[in-house]
C-alpha cells in the first residue's frame, strides 16, 4: 500500500483553501448594484426572511437563516419540497425570500417559486448560473458562480458552497442594525413647515423661528434655494457685538457656505458631518439646491443612527 507523505497532504489541503479563497475573491470582485438592492429588499421586509435550497445548497441556506436570526432578523429555513406539503403556510405576504441553487435549475424549486410569486413575496436568487430559470423568476440575482470546485472531478460542491455561504454572510448587516445602516436622511428629516426666511427679513423674525424650530433657520431666495443658515450660535455672537440687532437683515448674519445634506444621504454620514463640525442641524437639499427638509441631530439619535 502506497503511503502519502505528510508534505503532500499539507499541499493538498493548501490547494483546497487557496481555491476556495479565490472563489470568494472573485465573487467579491463581481459584487455590484444587485447586492445593494438585495440588502435593501431584505431590510424593508416587515415579515420574515424565508431561506430555501436543495441538497448542499439547502445546508448552506439553513446556516444563512440561522445567521439572520442571530443578527436580529426573523428568518426561517423552508425546504422547497416541504413547502408543497403544507409548510408553505408559514410564508406571509410581508416576507421576503432568499433561494439558493448552484445550477438555478433544480426542479424541486419550481413549485416553491410559483407559490412565492402567487403570494407576491419578493425573491432574491443566489445562484451560480445567472441565466437559469431561478434567476429569471427573481427580483434580484446574486452571482455566486465559481470557475472550479476544490473537490477532485467536481464530485461534490466545495468552492461553490463556500462562495454561497460567504455571500450569504455578506447580506447580514441585518435586523435592527441593518435598518440603522440603511437609514437615509429622508427617513428622518423634517419636511413640513420648514424654518426658512428670505435674506432681507429682519433678525427679530429669525429669533422667533430659532426658538420655535430648534435653533437653525435656512435663508433662501424666492425659488427656495439655499443662500445660508442662521443658528442659535450666530444669534448669541451677534447679541454680544450689538444691542440693536433685531432690525439687521438675516442675510448680513447668515453663514454663506453651510454644511448640507440630501434626502438620499445615509443618516450615519449626516451624523458624522454634524459631529466633525459641531452642528446640530443640516439643511436638506434637492439636486437644484432647493431646501426640501431639515434634519436634526436629536432626531437622528432617536432613530438609532448614532
Amino acid at each position: 500500500m502506497s503511503r502519502t507523505e505528510p508534505g503532500d497532504l499539507v499541499e493538498r489541503g493548501r490547494r483546497v483553501l487557496v481555491l476556495e479563497a479565490d472563489a470568494i475573491r472573485r465573487v467579491a470582485e463581481r459584487l455590484g448594484p444587485p447586492f445593494a438592492a438585495a440588502v435593501r429588499l431584505l431590510a424593508k421586509a416587515k415579515g420574515r426572511i424565508i431561506v430555501s435550497g436543495v441538497g448542499k445548497s439547502g445546508l448552506i441556506a439553513r446556516k444563512i437563516a440561522a445567521t439572520f436570526t442571530s443578527t436580529g432578523t426573523p428568518a426561517t429555513f423552508l425546504h422547497p419540497v416541504d413547502s408543497l406539503h403544507g409548510d408553505l403556510g408559514i410564508v406571509g405576504r410581508d416576507d421576503a425570500a432568499l433561494v439558493l441553487s448552484k445550477s438555478g435549475a433544480s426542479e424541486e424549486l419550481f413549485g416553491l417559486l410559483q407559490q412565492l410569486k402567487r403570494l407576491g413575496v419578493p425573491l432574491i436568487a443566489l445562484t451560480g448560473d445567472t441565466d437559469a430559470a431561478l434567476a429569471r423568476q427573481a427580483d434580484v440575482v446574486l452571482d455566486a458562480g465559481v470557475t472550479e470546485e476544490a473537490c477532485p472531478e467536481t464530485l461534490a460542491p466545495t468552492a461553490s458552497t463556500t462562495a454561497a455561504l460567504a455571500l450569504g454572510d455578506a447580506l447580514h448587516p441585518g435586523g435592527a442594525l441593518g435598518r440603522t445602516l440603511l437609514l437615509c436622511v429622508g427617513d428622518v428629516m423634517l419636511s413640513h413647515d420648514l424654518p426658512t426666511l428670505r435674506p432681507e427679513r429682519p433678525m427679530r423674525e429669525c429669533v422667533v423661528l430659532l426658538a420655535e424650530k430648534r435653533g437653525t433657520v435656512a435663508v433662501v431666495d424666492d425659488r427656495g434655494s439655499l443662500l445660508g443658515v442662521v443658528t442659535a450660535g450666530d444669534l448669541t455672537r451677534l447679541m454680544e457685538r450689538s444691542e440693536a440687532f433685531l432690525d439687521i437683515p438675516v442675510g448680513e448674519v447668515m453663514t454663506t457656505a453651510p454644511k448640507t445634506t440630501t434626502p438620499d444621504e445615509l443618516a450615519g454620514a449626516a451624523v458624522r458631518v454634524m459631529e466633525q463640525h459641531g452642528i446640530m442641524a443640516l439643511p436638506v437639499l434637492d439636486g437644484g439646491r432647493r431646501v426640501v427638509g431639515m434634519v436634526h441631530l436629536h432626531d437622528l439619535m432617536r432613530s438609532g443612527a448614532v
